[in-house]
């Protein structure tokens, strides 16, 4: 599901997206504006949400939902966060693409 472009602003909404999710793999990526990294990984982002069809995609600006980030604990950005039946079960920091796209190969 090509979903590259919902942003959270609550964890109303974070919860509501990893509930459609369901047993499918849902990808979260937690960036911010003026981050390097992140405006790098944002196109690769972006393409991967199209290639790969049956994946949640999502992302969170840290700097936009604060409330969310800590309740995710977010330290470092960009983060992604991996989750399947509403349950996180893989996280890295960092702007490696190689990572991100073997992570979804592998769970989805």
């Amino acid at each position: 599901m090509h979903i590259s472009s919902f942003i959270f602003w609550f964890q109303n909404e974070f919860k509501t997206f990893l509930t459609a999710a369901g047993h499918k793999l849902a990808v979260v990526e937690f960036s911010s504006t003026w981050c390097g990294p992140c405006k790098r990984m944002c196109p690769i982002f972006h393409a991967m949400s199209v290639k790969y069809q049956n994946v949640f995609f999502a992302n969170v600006d840290v700097n936009n939902s604060p409330e969310l980030a800590e309740t995710c604990h977010i330290r470092r950005i960009p983060t992604f966060q991996m989750f399947k039946k509403s349950q996180k079960i893989f996280e890295f920091c960092g702007a490696d693409a190689k990572i991100l796209e073997a992570k979804i190969q592998e769970l989805m």
